[in-house]
């Protein structure tokens, strides 16, 4: 009952007005830097922006050095913003600014292999939270206001009102200078205001600023019997000691296979069957095998549990060792798997994608092999993952991968390297001005009488310099990648070749 007491006392006044204060302050500042602006400096500004605000509205204050430490985690995390607004940058920042709205709420949980599931359902509270706010408060002010109360409210509003706007029409014929001032009010000014994209914007800002600055997590359904206690790995059907033995002969056996054949014939270079090139057989196998790998971590664990029978066995454990340095070879067949069809048929922002998801699936093996060994709680293991999926993600956000690609490909291509495929021209106008470079390097390269493929690699500069020419010129878009092909293209030709 108290506690109920609590939550619908009224609130102070001068505290309802700085909840209300800091999330419209937030929301017009964003409208200043996003609404109608390029994606650029402007997110990282906003990224720093909602956090300064998260500090500073929380109900208990951290200490200095925990404030500081939470606010360079946000400028850390949004640095890839002044590199270029990507999408990997962008839910980079996202995710720091609700780490660190759950670290003012004390919300965050003390292992950091729990930090995923508190933020999925943080996620599932932030798209609603404002909206039920506004239905409790609207609710609270229903039971405790009359219509005799709304009236007596209006009223203490409507005489100063009045009165102002009397005294104002009398200060204006009195004054020319208000006289002046007030009929330079450009109502169409206040129009634009009234775009309904620019309330929706104004209404997503609200609902994200509100939620990080209220930060509160979905209650979790939890159903206890009497007699329940803490989880008990036992015996799971059909995984018992001999079951999971048979399993790990027959799939080492298996596995054993698939590395002999990628031994003879990716790794040995032995000649395929007649009808058979060694990229088809590369891009048959690349994507499937890092599936393979992913179930075979996925049973490694629930094998390996801590007081199961794979756990208490020597025998069972020596042949989970073998199985994921199988698995981890797999990965690296894989990985040259795609490094021969990318010798053939190029490289693309996709195979690049699938390239570090590879590696990160044999660090991954490698990791479940250290927690085996080390003895250490699949707690520990999902921490590590996190750590190094964060550290790849977030130095990712940082390389221009379109201007690698490009590069590669013309270093790769067969005008160049008189090996491989033809240049793709049109893949290459995809990539965007950051392969500008890249085709001054071919066309320094081409042949005199390769007049078509000049032409035509001519024509894809022209317009990328032309697209790249029209971007905004406001500061709000301004990135540290636009500003380095800004500086290339002031070079001279000669140089910039």
């Amino acid at each position: 009952m108290q506690i109920t007491d609590k939550l619908t006392a009224p609130m102070p006044k001068a505290r309802g007005a700085n909840r209300i204060a800091a999330p419209l302050a937030v929301v017009a500042v964003s409208d200043f830097l996003i609404f109608g602006q390029a994606p650029g400096l402007n997110l990282f500004l906003f990224a720093i922006l909602v956090t300064a605000a998260i500090l500073l509205s929380a109900k208990r204050r951290a200490r200095p050095l925990t404030t500081a430490l939470l606010f360079g985690l946000s400028v850390l995390a949004a640095a890839p913003l002044v590199e270029t607004p990507s999408p990997m940058g962008i839910a980079v920042s996202i995710g720091a600014i609700m780490c660190v709205a759950l670290a003012s709420a004390r919300l965050v949980p003390q292992r950091l292999s729990r930090l995923p599931p508190v933020l999925f359902r943080f996620i599932l509270v932030v798209p609603l939270r404002l909206l039920q706010d506004c239905q409790k408060h609207l609710a609270s002010r229903a039971e405790r206001s009359s219509f005799a109360a709304v009236w007596r409210n209006l009223g203490i509003w409507m005489v100063p009102l009045i009165l102002a706007s009397v005294f104002l029409l009398l200060f204006a014929i009195a004054n020319p200078l208000i006289e002046d001032a007030l009929r330079r009010i450009d109502l169409a000014f206040l129009l634009q205001f009234m775009d309904l994209w620019r309330i929706g914007f104004w209404l997503a800002m609200a609902a994200f600023v509100w939620a990080m600055l209220r930060p509160r997590l979905k209650r979790r359904i939890v159903r206890r019997g009497a007699g329940d206690t803490a989880a008990d790995p036992t015996e799971i059907p059909f995984l018992t000691h001999a079951s999971l033995l048979r399993s790990l002969l027959l799939f080492n056996a298996l596995f054993a296979m698939e590395t002999l054949l990628d031994l003879v014939y990716l790794w040995g270079g032995v000649a395929l069957p007649d009808g058979m090139t060694h990229a088809e057989y590369a891009h048959r196998g690349a994507y499937p095998l890092i599936a393979t790998a992913l179930l075979a971590a996925a049973f490694v664990l629930i094998a390996m549990r801590r007081g199961g029978p794979g756990d208490k066995s020597p025998l069972i454990r020596g042949l989970v060792h073998v199985w994921i340095g199988q698995n981890v070879l797999l990965c690296l067949s894989s990985i040259l798997r795609l490094d021969l069809y990318v010798e053939v048929y190029s490289l693309t922002e996709l195979r690049v994608a699938a390239g570090i998801w590879m590696g990160l699936v044999a660090v991954g093996l490698v990791l479940i092999l250290l927690r085996i060994a080390l003895r250490q709680s699949n707690q520990w293991l999902i921490a590590t993952n996190i750590a190094v999926l964060t550290g790849v993600l977030y130095l990712s956000a940082f390389i221009d991968f379109p201007a690698f690609i490009a590069r590669f490909n013309v270093t790769h291509s067969l005008e160049l390297s008189h090996e491989g495929v033809p240049l793709d021209i049109d893949y290459l106008s995809s990539l965007g001005p950051s392969a500008i470079p890249a085709l001054d390097l071919y066309l320094s390269a081409l042949p005199g009488e390769a007049i078509d493929k000049k032409h035509r690699a001519l024509s894809v500069r022209q317009s990328l310099v032309h697209d790249f020419a029209l971007r905004p010129g406001d500061w709000r878009s301004w990135s540290f990648r636009a500003e380095r092909i800004e500086a290339y293209l002031r070079l001279p030709a000669g140089i910039a070749r």
